[in-house]
Parts: C-alpha cells; sequence; structure tokens
C-alpha cells in the first residue's frame, strides 16, 4: 500500500526564490494546457493529446522570447503538470459517469491560490543527502525537519506552501501492511458533538473544540486584517497572521484525530462507526461545530490505520436506528428528542445512556459481538462545555484529548 509522509523544510532566501520560479513555471504550463483544451473544446475539436501538449508548451515554448523562462526550472516539474491536469479531467468525466464522487471542471491556477505545489518524480534525481538534507534540482539542497525515519525509499516528492507561507515536502511510499497483535476486544463508536466520540465499552472522548477554543484570537486578528488597505504590505502581513492561527487549529485538531484513531486502532481488532451525513449537518445551525469536529477525516484515518494494521473496519447505514433500539433486548422504543440523555427501556428496564446504547447498537449492527453491561451504568454528571476561549473545565471526568502514544 502507498503512504504519504509529509515533513516541513526550511529553504533559505535564494531557494525559496527559486520554488517561487517553480510554482509559477508549473501554473503557466497548467494554465496554458487547459487553455489549448478549452479553445479545442469550444470549436468542437479532439483535445490535444498529452505528448503534443508537451512537445508544444514546453519542448518549444523553450525557444521563444515569450516562454524561454521555463528552461529555469526542471522539466520534470513541468511534466508532472500536464499530468496534473490530465488526471483533473479524468476524475471530472469520471464524475459525470457516476465511477466517482462528482468534482467540477478544471479551472485555471493564480499565483494567489492558497496552496502551491510542485511535484518531483525519480527522473528528476532529486535525493536525500547523507548529512539529512533534500537536494532538488536547480533548487539546491532544502534542510528538512524529520520527525521520523520512511520506511522505504520513496518513488516522488511534492513540495508544497501553504498559506501560512510554511513549506512542506510530501514523499510518497510505498509499504507493506504491518498486522499488530490480535486483540480480543471490539468496539463501536458513535460520533456527536457534546462528545467527540464515545465508545462502545463506556469509553467517552471529550470535544476539545479547537475552533471554538481560537475564536477570539481569529476574531482579533481578521479584525485587523480588515482595517488594512487592499494591496499594502501590511495587508499582506496580516493575511499570513491570519492563515497561521487557522493552521494551528488545523494542526491540534489533525494531531488530536491521530492519536485518538491510533489508540482505538491498536486496542481493538473490529471498529465500527456510522456513516454520518456530514455534508448535510454542515448545513444546520450546527454547521461550525460539525466542521470543527472533523468528524470525515477522522474516519478516514480510522480506515487507512486499520488497513495498515491488520484490523476490521466496518462502516454501517446511516438510518440504522442506533438511538431508538435497546441495546439489551433490542426492542425499538421510538425515536427520542436530543434533550434526552439517559432513558429507561420499558421493555426490559435497563437504564441506558443515550450515547453508549448508540456506540453498542453500531457495533452489533457491524455483526460484532459486543457486550451491552457499559450501555446499563448510569453516566456520571458531566460539566457543561467550554462557553469561550479560554476557559478551562477542572474534575472534567470525560477525556478532552489524549496524550501522545
Amino acid at each position: 500500500m502507498q503512504l504519504r509522509y509529509s515533513f516541513r523544510l526550511y529553504p533559505n532566501g535564494p531557494q525559496r526564490a527559486a520554488l517561487a520560479r517553480a510554482f509559477g513555471c508549473a501554473r503557466v504550463v497548467f494554465n496554458d494546457a487547459l487553455r489549448a483544451r478549452e479553445t479545442a473544446r469550444a470549436a468542437g475539436e479532439p483535445f490535444p493529446k498529452a505528448g503534443d501538449l508537451s512537445k508544444l508548451l514546453i519542448t518549444e515554448a523553450k525557444k521563444t522570447g515569450d516562454r524561454s523562462w521555463l528552461g529555469d526550472v526542471s522539466a520534470v516539474v513541468l511534466q508532472q503538470s500536464l499530468r496534473d491536469l490530465d488526471s483533473a479531467y479524468r476524475n471530472f468525466f469520471d464524475g459525470l459517469k457516476g465511477k466517482r464522487p462528482h468534482t467540477g471542471a478544471p479551472r485555471f491556477k493564480s499565483r494567489k491560490d492558497n496552496r502551491q505545489a510542485v511535484r518531483f518524480t525519480a527522473n528528476a534525481r532529486w535525493k536525500i543527502t547523507p548529512g539529512g538534507d533534500l537536494s532538488l534540482p536547480k533548487i539546491g539542497e532544502v534542510r528538512v525537519a524529520w520527525s521520523r525515519a520512511l520506511p522505504s525509499v520513496p518513488s516522488t516528492v511534492t513540495v508544497i506552501k501553504d498559506a501560512a507561507g510554511r513549506y512542506f515536502a510530501s514523499f510518497v511510499v510505498e509499504t507493506e501492511p504491518e498486522a499488530l497483535p490480535g486483540k480480543e476486544q471490539v468496539v463501536g463508536i458513535d460520533l456527536g458533538l457534546g462528545h467527540f466520540a464515545v465508545l462502545s465499552d463506556g469509553t467517552k472522548v471529550g470535544a476539545p473544540r479547537f475552533l471554538r477554543r481560537a475564536e477570539k484570537k481569529l476574531k482579533r486578528e481578521q479584525k485587523r486584517l480588515s482595517r488594512k488597505a487592499k494591496g499594502s504590505s501590511n495587508r499582506a502581513k496580516a493575511r499570513v497572521k491570519v492563515a497561521r492561527a487557522h493552521a494551528r487549529v488545523a494542526d491540534a485538531r489533525r494531531e488530536f484525530h491521530h492519536q485518538l484513531s491510533t489508540r482505538i486502532v491498536r486496542d481493538n481488532q473490529a471498529i465500527a462507526v456510522e456513516d454520518l451525513a456530514v455534508k448535510a449537518l454542515a448545513r444546520t445551525r450546527l454547521a461550525k461545530s460539525v466542521h470543527d469536529a472533523g468528524w470525515s477525516a477522522f474516519v478516514a484515518m480510522l480506515e487507512y490505520k486499520a488497513a495498515m494494521y491488520g484490523r476490521r473496519f466496518t462502516r454501517i447505514g446511516r438510518f440504522e436506528p442506533t438511538s431508538q433500539i435497546c441495546s439489551v433486548c433490542g426492542v425499538k422504543d421510538g425515536p427520542k428528542p436530543l434533550h434526552i440523555r439517559e432513558w429507561t427501556c420499558r421493555a426490559c428496564g435497563a437504564v441506558l445512556d443515550r450515547d453508549i446504547n448508540a456506540a453498542v447498537n453500531v457495533a452489533k449492527a457491524a455483526g460484532l459481538a459486543v457486550s451491552a453491561c457499559g450501555a446499563q451504568v448510569r453516566p456520571v454528571r458531566v460539566p457543561a462545555q467550554r462557553g469561550e476561549a479560554g476557559t478551562r473545565r477542572d474534575g472534567q471526568p470525560t477525556v478532552a484529548g489524549i496524550p501522545a502514544l
């Protein structure tokens, strides 16, 4: 299976200028190829082939005065830009045919886009030096902050610049799944907003609400940005500060997802989650909280880590009545308003916690043999969630964060 490892880059001044040239040249070739294909489509002609575009827009263009500066960057970067356009068209047409989720038509790239990227394959002869630097053609040896060792020799590296002005190297590595020792435990997971995740064994993981906690600072930085004159240097600096504040929130959320998903995969042989309609929930008044939770990213991490470590992962249908069925006797007791967090089954008399009961039913719907004992335990009192950034809850019985594994 293929994995992607990302590491922070720290290019110096000349290297940042060389990377800016590479981003610009790749963007120009992409836009020229897109324009050529759109012109052919408007004229009712067949799309130009990738080989013809490569010869016209790269090889021949370098010989002209208008595009001679394309020779200042690696030719592999320009070729990969054309491949990116082919992939964008392929995904667009496959979406129209129903072979994959629908995506929009390819659009022209701008130097003001939040993300700039170039890709180097093995043909570019990039390498990792003995000193640990990343040597890139016509850019130089860039310092890398290695946080772990790569499991095998990477096939490609993508250099990315994000909206906050940070540089990253993303390596694609081919690796074999590494099966962990077998476990007897299986778990069902009920995702929510009051608690980020409730497990069928009774564990409740509190919602950290990273965006809510950072709202005051984000609001302050965005106000400062709105006061700056458009086109000024101060506005550009303020925009970077806003982007960095958002990046810190996204990084904290991603780290929380990684730590929790790794712990769940290591501790359980089989994992079941509910297929939530995130897009539909994001159109309600709870949209900000739904986006802040990041359920889709968390479930995606669970899925690929389960495949990597030899665990079983199952999604159940979103229309399963997990909150209406008693996990002890299996009687369907009907829908209940959200403010009802605990209820007593009229058939067997079991006192059920709404979230734990749902997690147990998620596991049972996936065919996992889960004990329903956790659903019968009366829940302890849970303090109110944070009302604003900077507040603190003492004596919290739920888990607001997961320690490093």
